[in-house]
């Protein structure tokens, strides 16, 4: 039995490599000397008639107008990728009035750095509450041949890109937490930042693209859910007050006790200290000012 098996070749990518060609100037000089005494040449072989002289420097002519085309720019922060019969041959950084083979095409890219906010997305976070997100993202292109060769269009991709990671993220962490060990993606702004960075970046690697920084520049709760997500937070809010205020009232009556103990001002039997301290948290846990009550009798009437 004969077994059929296709083995995938891993096709290395397209890598950049410097090619700047000649300096402009020089050679635009020497060209523009040579046309001009092919010019003359060409009028004087006319005056003279004689033909094959004529053809010669016409063709000699022709030959160096057309490599007057040779000429390109490169601006500052820009690149020019350059292909001859679709073949990769270099790209040119050196900015300036360049000369290369008038045959290669020159495209432009621009190197600069860009930024673009993505639109606001709508997604479940890591507790499944539907959430409104977008991003500010920070890039440039730092490998001309792979943001040309390995992607179709290099500035899309990174739009489409970074949505994609963009969802991901809002998957991976809830809202807002009620542990203030846990990440949540309204607390703890630094940490997701770097998390959305590193997950774009890793994105955008093939496409000869360097994420500069990326930070959440929207962060919302779903128009649906948003009035009972503020009540819960409210909610929320209140109780860890209380408890704040709790811890705080038993400490104070502990140390109360504690004081009133060791400078034996007065001294309480277990009965009497549970009024006292049941006394002492009504009045700090109270929301209101607590009325004082006169006791005109003993400490047991």
């Amino acid at each position: 039995m004969i077994s059929l098996g296709y083995h995938k070749e891993e096709r290395s990518m397209i890598r950049e490599r410097e090619y700047n060609g000649l300096p402009g100037i020089p050679v635009l000089l020497t060209l523009l000397l040579a046309n001009s005494l092919l010019i003359w040449a060409l009028v004087t072989v006319a005056r003279a008639r004689h033909p094959g002289a004529i053809v010669l420097v016409a063709i000699a002519l022709s030959v160096a107008v057309f490599l007057m085309f040779g000429h390109f720019m490169v601006n500052p922060n820009q690149g020019k990728v350059l292909q001859l019969f679709g073949a990769y041959r270099g790209t040119a950084k050196v900015q300036g009035l360049r000369w290369a083979n008038p045959l290669l095409m020159k495209r432009a890219v621009s190197l600069r750095v860009r930024n673009f906010e993505s639109s606001r997305l709508k997604v479940n976070d890591n507790e499944g509450n539907p959430i409104e997100i977008a991003a500010v993202v920070v890039w440039k292109v730092v490998e001309t041949a792979e943001a040309f060769f390995e992607v179709d269009d290099y500035e899309n991709y990174v739009h489409v890109q970074t949505e994609s990671a963009l969802r991901n993220l809002a998957t991976s962490y809830p809202y807002d937490a009620h542990d203030e060990h846990l990440i949540s993606l309204r607390g703890h702004t630094g940490a997701v930042a770097e998390h959305l960075k590193r997950e774009i970046q890793d994105r955008l690697s093939k496409a000869g693209v360097e994420v500069i920084e990326a930070r959440i520049s929207h962060l919302a709760y779903a128009p649906e859910i948003a009035a009972a997500m503020l009540q819960r937070q409210q909610a929320g809010a209140i109780i860890a007050a209380r408890q704040r205020i709790v811890e705080g009232a038993v400490g104070m009556v502990e140390m109360a006790l504690a004081m009133l103990s060791h400078k034996g001002i007065v001294h309480l039997d277990e009965e009497r200290k549970a009024a006292m301290v049941s006394n002492l948290l009504v009045v700090l846990c109270g929301e209101r000012g607590a009325q004082p009550i006169i006791n005109t009798g003993t400490i047991y009437q």
